[in-house]
């Protein structure tokens, strides 16, 4: 009976080691291919333009304003506009479209936030640079402005910089010189070791870098945007003894503010028990373990923990984040408020992960723009 119990035991702690370990593996694994999954079932002419038809789902239905990434290449923005098509799909509006594209029925696409390719699509003046870093030379975008005051842009998780360029227009109505960064193991940034992501760990010191670019070129206030991890990012450099004083606020959309709760509330969304989510942390916070995942050391979450480090933030700080947020939650971002309320402002949309602007840019640009006239003084 014993040796019965302790081999049961025993695969009960390998199989619940499995699942720690499978959980890690997806959540750090290297940015892999664009998944095309929705497919164009016609294209329609009016007297206003082109209508695509497209399979009906919850986000090709979903309000504001978004992209379509196609497989052969090119990308066409939509409008607000929906229109039935029957009980299995939907025509959206074609309001932009990269040069020489023309979609047509058959085609694979995939829907995205980010609604800004270039900055060139988005109205902006800006020049490609790099910045040395500890994992080398990562490419960034420079739009010109006040060179006193500078806002660097931070995407998030599996994302690019081009999805922060929503954000960059209320940085330049106020004239901030803007900086728009990568960091190690992304689609354009440098790979490192097995390419795997460190949650922020590691792609703080990157970023980090790009603070010190700004610096040298003048700049005596930085305003830090954070995109979901970019927010975590951003946070910890406020943490940072030598930006005491320069950094004068923080813009955060969708924020992760606790990587042990996001971890919980994804595996929920995938169906696996959120308790689940426990098995996954020594996997991450114990240096065997995180080797054995494919990452080379640990990663300290505790750090990353603004939940319980509530007190120890300093910086004024603008959140913006979706009641629909099925990836970060928002009672996460609700409770630094209710923990700060006279430093931490929080503006909710009806949306869902890093697609506030996308439900409404105008109420999202003059939110920050009239946040940072009245917090960050120059």
């Amino acid at each position: 009976m014993i040796r019965r119990l302790t081999l049961g035991i025993g695969v009960a702690t390998a199989a619940a080691a499995g699942v720690g370990w499978t959980i890690v593996r997806q959540l750090t694994a290297p940015v892999g291919p664009r998944r095309f999954d929705l497919i164009v079932h016609g294209i329609e002419h009016d007297k206003d333009g082109d209508l695509i038809v497209l399979d009906r789902t919850d986000q090709s239905t979903a309000d504001g304003i978004y992209n379509l990434w196609f497989e052969h290449g090119g990308w066409a923005q939509l409008s607000t506009e929906v229109h039935d098509r029957g009980p299995t799909s939907v025509a959206r509006r074609i309001t932009g479209r990269a040069p020489g594209l023309a979609p047509k029925a058959g085609d694979r696409a995939s829907w995205s936030g980010i609604y800004y390719v270039t900055p060139h699509e988005a109205g902006l003046d800006a020049r490609s640079i790099t910045i040395t870093t500890p994992a080398g030379q990562c490419p960034a975008w420079r739009i010109d402005g006040d060179p006193s005051t500078w806002a660097i842009h931070i995407h998030g998780l599996g994302s690019t910089r081009a999805g922060t360029l929503r954000g960059i227009l209320a940085a330049t109505d106020l004239g901030y010189t803007s900086l728009v960064v990568t960091y190690r193991n992304t689609e354009e940034g440098p790979r490192v070791g097995t390419g795997r992501s460190t949650l922020g760990h590691t792609e703080t010191t990157d970023v980090d870098e790009a603070i010190g670019y700004a610096v040298r070129r003048g700049a005596r206030q930085i305003v830090l945007f954070g995109w979901s991890m970019g927010a975590a990012i951003a946070l910890q450099l406020t943490d940072r003894p030598r930006h005491e004083g320069l950094i004068a606020g923080l813009v955060l959309d969708s924020p992760v503010l606790n990587w042990t709760e996001v971890i919980k509330t994804n595996c929920a969304r995938s169906g696996i028990p959120a308790a689940a989510a426990r098995l996954a942390i020594p996997w991450l916070t114990i240096n065997p373990l995180a080797r054995g995942v494919g990452l080379l050391g640990r990663i300290p979450l505790p750090a990353f923990d603004w939940t319980s480090r509530a007190a120890e933030l300093t910086t004024p700080t603008l959140i913006l984040h979706g009641t629909r947020d099925d990836s970060v939650p928002i009672r996460l971002s609700q409770a630094l408020r209710a923990a700060h309320p006279n430093l931490v402002d929080l503006e909710t949309f009806d949306a869902g992960h890093t697609l506030c602007w996308n439900t409404d840019p105008d109420r999202w640009r003059e939110a920050v723009t009239a946040w940072l006239k009245s917090r960050v003084p120059r």
